[in-house]
């Protein structure tokens, strides 16, 4: 059973503290929306779909807390003045900022009903918890029958970066959902994760879960992903995605540009796992996204500790842009696996689809 990193029930929310772990496993009361948005701010929770599961389903809790002698439009009103706030928390990730939309036209829509109340709100944002984990275990099946079916062995050997698992979303995971379904299909023979500076998602979280779930892995620096490529016969390179624009072009965490190099320059299958709700359709291209810069100590101190010479500069990015012509096997979504010239006739004709079932 993978990682629970969301603990949610009708009125409490609890996520996991991922800046605790590995070394402690404690879940930490979310009773509001500022409260998430400080958890999502000091990246206690990260990974950009469960930044967005975690942020809407705050909301549901302080609605949950709210509605008793509220009117349905002091509800409508205190819900998208938080949507818009929690957008706010950490800008590159398109997530948070597509439920915002969402729900807000929901919210609109729905406080113009006569019946409507804020149970229809709260269960709104409580369908966002079971589609995200059928979304990545759909993500997982494409990626793995893919990468199987591309494979030159009857196993396979992958390398990922930073952390796309149940820590990262509602649960199972994207890029790491692929390697759990790879390994429930008794296809996959190693794991190669990198500890992804300077935050250390990968020694910390990543590790951690491939333990948990006694997946055969190997944790390395970054600064060794070259060499792991050239020596370790590495069958293909699967990365998560913060957002992915309408020419294929993605942001994801620090260094997975400098993998995708590499990889291209080793012959090797480079693929990004991301639901739909990653993509940002109304972006062309990667030079149109606002790329987070983070503070200098996660670079100059650890664990509380000066480890850089004092009065240095630092120059601290939390994402990079992977250009679509880097992304050689595709781009992996609840609905398949994509070329990224493909990706957004992809999308439009699933939400095409989507829209002609809706009553």
């Amino acid at each position: 059973m993978s990682l629970q990193a969301v603990r949610y029930r009708r009125g409490s929310l609890q996520i996991l503290n991922q800046r605790l772990l590995p070394e402690h496993s404690v879940y930490e009361e979310i009773p509001d929306v500022q409260a998430a948005w400080r958890a999502i701010r000091e990246m206690q929770v990260r990974g950009a779909p469960a930044i967005a599961i975690v942020g809407c389903l705050s909301l549901a809790v302080e609605l949950h807390q709210r509605e008793e002698g509220a009117s349905r439009e002091d509800l409508a009103s205190f819900a998208l003045e938080s949507l818009g706030h929690l957008v706010t928390s950490r800008p590159t990730a398109v997530n948070m900022a597509r439920a915002a939309q969402e729900l807000s036209d929901f919210v609109t829509r729905e406080v113009k009903r006569p019946d409507s109340t804020a149970e229809s709100f709260k269960e709104k944002i409580e369908a966002m918890l079971d589609k995200d984990i059928q979304d990545n275990k759909s993500i997982g099946n494409h990626g793995a029958k893919h990468i199987i079916s591309r494979a030159k062995t009857e196993k396979v050997i992958i390398l990922t970066h930073c952390n796309t698992g149940s820590l990262a979303t509602a649960g199972y995971g994207t890029a790491l959902g692929v390697i759990r379904s790879l390994w429930s299909m008794g296809c996959l023979e190693h794991v190669y994760c990198t500890e992804t500076r300077p935050y250390n998602q990968g020694a910390r979280l990543t590790a951690y879960e491939l333990v948990h779930d006694k997946i055969p892995a190997t944790l390395i620096a970054d600064s060794m992903v070259s060499m792991a490529m050239k020596e370790k016969g590495i069958s293909a390179v699967v990365v998560g995605a913060d957002r992915i624009v309408a020419n294929g072009d993605t942001a994801n965490k620090i260094g997975t540009y400098q993998l995708a190099i590499a990889a291209l320059h080793h012959r090797i299958p480079f693929y990004v796992a991301a639901p739909s709700s990653s993509c940002d359709l109304t972006l062309e291209s990667g030079g149109q996204i606002v790329v987070e810069e983070r503070p200098g100590k996660e670079l100059t101190d650890f664990n509380g500790a000066r480890i850089a010479a004092p009065g240095i500069n630092v120059w601290n990015p939390a994402f990079d842009i992977t250009p679509h012509s880097l992304i050689t096997a595709g781009i992996i979504t609840e609905f398949g696996v994509h070329e990224p010239g493909e990706l957004r006739k992809a999308l439009t004709d699933n939400a095409h689809r989507d829209t002609s079932h809706t009553c």
